[in-house]
């Protein structure tokens, strides 16, 4: 069975889930372990039962941590939700750390090594064929 496309409603409540749960959390959730987090995006069920929020957190603090803290803190945000959001139903949050960032770097790094191997290597081989002569 093929997925459906979001609907403009659902992307619309997904969205304000994103702005309401970042609010929440910088000026409501009071846990020191929770640095700055930065909501990357949220995915809605079809039936708006549960909301799958992506994080990052930026800094030294642990990603493991973070995520287990805000999932433990999804009734309190929930609940505050209910306040905010002008729908009938608000969804259960399930927070989830997004790697993206993680692997966007990484692959960086490796395309930056694989492109100083590759050029030295002509290096090389252009001084070579250099002594050849």
């Amino acid at each position: 069975m093929a997925k459906k496309a979001p609907t403009d409603r659902t992307i619309r409540i997904a969205e304000q889930i994103k702005k309401d749960v970042s609010i929440l959390i910088a000026r409501e959730l009071r846990d020191p372990r929770v640095g700055l987090v930065t909501i990357q995006d949220v995915k809605l069920t079809p039936d708006y039962a549960h909301a799958k929020l992506y994080f990052t957190v930026l800094g030294s603090e642990s990603a493991a941590v973070t995520e287990k803290v805000l999932n433990d803190s999804a009734g309190f945000l929930r609940n505050h939700l209910f306040k905010i959001l002008r729908v009938h139903t608000v969804p259960a949050l399930h927070f989830v750390f997004d790697e993206t960032l993680e692997r966007a770097m990484d692959l960086s790094i490796l395309i930056s090594e694989a492109n100083q191997t590759h050029s030295s290597d002509e290096d090389e081989s252009g001084a070579d064929a250099q002594k050849a002569d």
